[in-house]
């Protein structure tokens, strides 16, 4: 479903997401993301699971598309950092779904695709 770019600000700004799929990274069970966004700008938090803390800097790139980067510090104090570009769709229940690609900068190598689903409460 593709999104009129002002909806990536409604889907995203303030809400909560879960991981889906993520089988070749580093966050998994646990890990909450909290998003915010200011215009173009995208910022979130992250933590939970093998996560202590993190956090993520970005933009909208398009009607339904995002690039971050990102860094964490891990339960272990390994220090990463990486990028992604990624997918803002919605599911059938009406939940926002985000669909990445990813590599890493710092701390480690390769990358993967992930997947994540808007918490609802």
């Amino acid at each position: 479903m593709q999104l009129p770019h002002n909806q990536i600000t409604e889907r995203l700004h303030n809400r909560r997401f879960t991981v889906a799929g993520n089988t070749h990274g580093l966050s998994g069970t646990g890990t909450v993301f909290h998003y915010q966004v200011e215009g173009n700008a995208i910022t979130s938090t992250y933590q939970g699971g093998r996560i202590l803390t993190g956090h993520q800097v970005g933009r909208v790139t398009g009607p339904e598309t995002i690039e971050l980067l990102f860094h964490c510090i891990t339960n272990e104090g390994e220090i990463l950092s990486g990028w992604s570009r990624g997918k803002v769709g919605v599911d059938g229940a009406g939940r926002t779904t985000l669909a990445f690609v990813w590599g890493w900068l710092s701390g480690a190598e390769g990358g993967g695709e992930s997947s994540y689903v808007e918490l609802v409460e």
